[in-house]
């Protein structure tokens, strides 16, 4: 698990030997990394979930601070980038003199987090701690959020449910019938 200061450490690392190297990266990072980095809403992520420029280099540095820091190697990995949709706002994360790390707005996290249907404990509770970030109370206004990013065939049908299980945790309401 990667916690908040590891995360921050391996960036400076990545950041180095970009500079080492002449080049300028950008990360934009999505999922646990930003829960943990941005929002301080959990301790630490299993790896970071990320889109990143250029690609094939930092696959290649990534690579190297794996094997230095005894890290898995695809502790920074772009899987997450076909749950991207869309224009969103995006937000200074970190910036070093070769290397700028953004996350999207609290928005558009609620809706990849919604989407993305990994249902799994922190994936809950990253859904309701954004939920109470953006003051939601309703499923309607949920899915305005997420059908503002993500075509609504896209919405897998078992979210609906989802939400109101969500939405009841939550606020401490009974959904009604």
């Amino acid at each position: 698990m990667l916690s908040r200061k590891q995360i921050q450490t391996l960036f400076i690392s990545l950041n180095d030997r970009l500079s080492q190297r002449g080049e300028v990266g950008e990360i934009g990072i999505v999922g646990g990394a930003v829960m943990c980095l941005v929002f301080n809403a959990r301790q630490s992520t299993k790896d970071i979930d990320a889109i990143f420029k250029p690609a094939a280099l930092i696959r290649q540095l990534v690579a190297q601070i794996a094997e230095e820091f005894n890290l898995e190697p695809n502790w920074l990995n772009d899987a997450a980038k076909g749950f991207l949709s869309g224009t969103f706002e995006r937000v200074d994360v970190l910036n070093f003199s070769h290397l700028r790390v953004w996350a999207p707005e609290p928005r558009y996290m609620l809706a990849m987090k919604v989407i993305s249907a990994r249902w799994d404990t922190l994936d809950r509770k990253d859904v309701i701690f954004l939920i109470g970030l953006l003051k939601l109370s309703t499923k309607e206004q949920v899915f305005a959020i997420v059908e503002s990013f993500y075509p609504k065939k896209q919405i897998p049908p078992k979210t609906q449910f989802f939400i109101e299980e969500v939405l009841e945790s939550a606020t401490g309401r009974k959904k009604r019938k």
